[in-house]
């Protein structure tokens, strides 16, 4: 069977532009919404066109790559009822969080500190997956525990046991943030009766080869490694295949860049338009040296033309 390859839902980070510019690439068999808060009311409409505008083309890429929407809250029967307005709409798929690490999120009861809870944690799965269709899949992201990984095992049978789809862990605690190196031997996906999607640290095709190795895992997702690297999913199918393919270079990653900034322009105020493209610089400094340079050039500047016009003058 084939081996699909997600991207990560990072938020504040892919929001639906970046999915856009990224599937766009090849190699990209699903994505995931940045997160939707859900807090005191159910998700509405309004907000549900912000975070997915997917919705309108039935959960999909302006490519045809499916994208899912990812809920947050503790709240089973608002989460539910927030799955369900979703499902109605068309979504292709419904994801729920339990493993953001922020401070902000983790305060509030949400992502990955209900990870001390199963029992919650199967509540809000169930009444989830109760919400909508069988025909939407229910996904679920976790990671190996909040501050240590002794519910490990307790959570992944709450998720089960909700009924769930498929599980994406992250092979990390919520305490070990994002440091090196991810615990891939933790996730032993072949002891469980579920799909489950490994994530964390795969920047090459090394890294997912050991990541599928050590876990068991048949799918990946990335996240910070196809930042870095946008072709990093086509390079890992074409070798994976034994295909010929060549990494894109600095040229062919500029009109991303170019195109990007112009979406922002026209989306945010001025001053704030050029602020995913400098972060974007910042994850690519370590694949390509011209995105260090760009990056120490545009860091300061306030006037988002100003910017693009630096973007356009380095093409050929």
């Amino acid at each position: 069977m084939n081996s699909q390859i997600m991207l990560a839902p990072m938020d504040g980070v892919l929001d639906h532009t970046m999915r856009d510019l990224l599937s766009s690439l090849g190699g990209i068999d699903r994505c995931v919404t940045e997160f939707a808060r859900v807090t005191q009311t159910p998700l509405n409409n309004k907000r549900l066109n912000t975070i997915y505008p997917e919705i309108h083309r039935g959960g999909h890429t302006a490519g045809g790559i499916p994208v899912y929407l990812q809920l947050l809250g503790s709240d089973p029967q608002l989460m539910a009822q927030s799955a369900a307005l979703a499902a109605d709409r068309g979504a292709a798929g419904i994801d729920i969080n339990f493993g953001c690490p922020a401070k902000s999120v983790c305060n509030h009861r949400g992502g990955s500190i209900l990870l001390e809870e199963p029992a919650l944690v199967e509540q809000i799965v169930a009444r989830t997956r109760q919400a909508v269709d069988d025909a939407v899949p229910v996904t679920v992201k976790i990671r190996l525990g909040f501050n240590d990984s002794d519910n490990f095992n307790d959570n992944i049978q709450a998720i089960i046991n909700g009924g769930a789809n498929e599980l994406c862990i992250h092979a990390r605690t919520r305490k070990q943030a994002y440091q090196p190196p991810a615990h891939w031997h933790m996730i032993n996906a072949g002891d469980w009766p579920i799909n489950i999607i490994a994530n964390g640290e795969v920047w090459n095709y090394q890294d997912y080869l050991q990541c599928r190795k050590q876990t068991g895992s048949r799918d990946i997702m990335l996240g910070r490694g196809v930042i870095a690297c946008p072709d990093l999913p086509m390079m890992i199918k074409a070798q994976r295949l034994g295909l010929d393919y060549q990494p894109m270079q600095w040229q062919q990653i500029l009109p991303l860049l170019i195109r990007l900034q112009q979406i922002n322009i026209e989306a945010y105020p001025s001053k704030h338009a050029g602020n995913r493209t400098k972060q974007w610089l910042m994850y690519m400094q370590e694949q390509y040296s011209e995105a260090a340079a760009t990056f120490e050039a545009v860091k300061r500047m306030n006037d988002s033309a100003e910017i693009l016009r630096l973007l356009q003058q380095q093409l050929n």
